[in-house]
């Protein structure tokens, strides 16, 4: 049998081109990061780049600093199409496109342990740089705090004095005090150009039970830096004058264990505690403002939107001298007025695993309640910018949000423990965690994983801090190793 369709010519198919759609047009309009409009709506195309958007918005705003600019949670890093079609936003709807100022220096990920440092015969459990970088402290399960030289990455001073356990270390803001307190209830100042106490060698007493929390009076409020707070199990706050080595306050009011302090730059205290609840008390006289309720279990930690100003104070490594400005409170001021934008924004985390948002000078409703964790929230911070929030949970994740209306953004998934302690580079645009796994991660904002795997540990890392200068990080942990890790 003949086949018919096989005898016949074949004849090709003549392809058609599909020519790519045109860009389409949008209408866009810039606002802050606080929801504050920049410039008219405007039409443009959606193939415009996120270049030519900078230079927009440096002509609106008149400036020539960088900015990353988003679309909803979207940043935009090709074009406005590309951001488009990664969110549920059409073009036919009027895009806000929110701005960040970025950092003036970049950070390069740490990656290597340049000094493994024994000398704490007991769990490392508290890491901390002075604001400047150039010193840095730990406190030991040995009773014990440490002050290194890091230039040649060696123990400078033993710091003897506590009969427990050392679980806060604290720098003044001018750096030119340590504070140290733990188990015994105890805070002990020291010089740490010399390594010894300073004002009473008796110490700061007055907590009857272990000292939880340490908080500076910030350097544009006090430049004398003699004002400290502390925060204790025995339910208790305590106000300090340094200089005399007296209790000028005691804050009452929660009604189990203090967890953490923090002094902010308006004026105000906050304090977390396991009663469930976050106080506001303003720091004239030291009288309560108002109570902060949401949480259904303890209160573990708090982070404030102007933290990183107020640590680094009129320090900043664009200009590493600070003694050289004429007048360094007005220069630690100009940098607390930028961080702060209309109001401090308070972050609080809780066993309940969960979050809450806050702006604590003006209400008592939270902003935004932050789920999604599966087990208790150990660690918060909001980066340098305040533009985002990171929490770390026993549930082996970290979570990212939108450290102004508190929107989930993305997982960061890696450690295999719980993670203990986070800590941003001061450019923000990396953080570095710390887990029970032993391992250090440093984690890429700008694309929501890991950059740098750090197992330098051998046991689990309880501290973990990135040097305001952003050279150097600091890990420590049961091992008993200082870790400094550097680029």
């Amino acid at each position: 049998m003949v086949d018919i369709m096989a005898s016949r010519p074949y004849k090709r198919r003549k392809l058609v081109e599909t020519k790519p759609a045109p860009p389409a047009q949008v209408q866009v309009q810039f606002q802050s990061a606080e929801g504050e409009l920049v410039g008219p709506e405007l039409d443009m195309s959606s193939a415009t780049t996120a270049p030519q958007l900078q230079l927009l918005l440096n002509k609106l705003l008149d400036s020539e600093e960088n900015y990353s600019i988003y679309l909803g949670p979207v940043e935009v890093k090709e074009d406005l199409q590309t951001a488009l079609s990664q969110t549920s936003t059409t073009a036919e709807s009027l895009l806000r496109l929110t701005y960040h100022p970025m950092s003036l220096f970049r950070v390069a990920a740490v990656s290597r342990a340049t000094s493994n440092l024994e000398g704490h015969t007991e769990s490392i459990l508290a890491v901390q740089f002075s604001h400047d970088g150039k010193k840095l402290a730990t406190g030991a399960g040995d009773a014990t705090a440490r002050i290194w030289d890091l230039d040649t990455e060696t123990p400078q001073f033993t710091l003897n004095g506590h009969k427990n356990w050392v679980l806060v270390v604290s720098w003044a803001p001018d750096s030119k005090t340590l504070a140290t307190a733990g188990m015994d209830a105890v805070i002990l100042l020291w010089d740490p150009e010399t390594g010894k106490a300073k004002g009473s060698r008796k110490g700061l007493r007055g907590h009857s039970k272990w000292v939880s929390s340490l908080a500076w009076e910030p350097f544009h409020s006090n430049p004398e830096c003699n004002r400290l707070i502390s925060a204790s199990k025995d339910h208790s706050v305590r106000v300090w004058d340094i200089r005399t080595c007296t209790c000028v306050a005691i804050l009452n009011g929660h009604q189990a264990a203090v967890t953490r302090v923090i002094w902010g730059g308006l004026g105000l205290a906050y304090t977390a505690s396991q009663d469930r609840l976050v106080k506001v008390w303003h720091c004239s006289d030291f009288r309560p403002v108002r109570d902060l309720k949401g949480h259904a279990h303890w209160v573990n930690q708090l982070a404030c939107s102007t933290d990183f100003a107020l640590r680094t104070g009129c320090y900043d490594p664009l200009t590493p001298q600070p003694e050289l400005l004429a007048d360094q409170r007005l220069a630690a001021q100009a940098k607390f007025d930028k961080a702060l934008g209309h109001t401090e924004r308070l972050v609080s985390c809780s066993d309940d695993f969960t979050l809450f948002l806050w702006t604590p000078a003006t209400s008592t409703q939270p902003v935004a309640r932050m789920t999604g964790h599966q087990q208790q929230v150990t660690a918060v911070a909001f980066s340098p910018d305040g533009h985002f929030v990171i929490s770390a949970s026993f549930d082996k994740s970290l979570r990212l949000w939108d450290g102004f209306n508190g929107n989930f953004i993305s997982t960061l998934r890696s450690h295999v423990g719980e993670v203990y302690q986070v800590s941003w580079s001061p450019d923000g645009r990396m953080l570095v965690s710390g887990s029970k796994d032993s391992t250090l991660k440093v984690w890429g904002m700008r694309a929501k994983k890991v950059v740098k795997d750090l197992p330098g540990h051998a046991d689990q890392v309880y501290a973990v801090d990135w040097s305001p200068d952003g050279l150097k990080v600091a890990s420590g942990g049961r091992d008993r190793i200082l870790n400094i890790w550097r680029s």
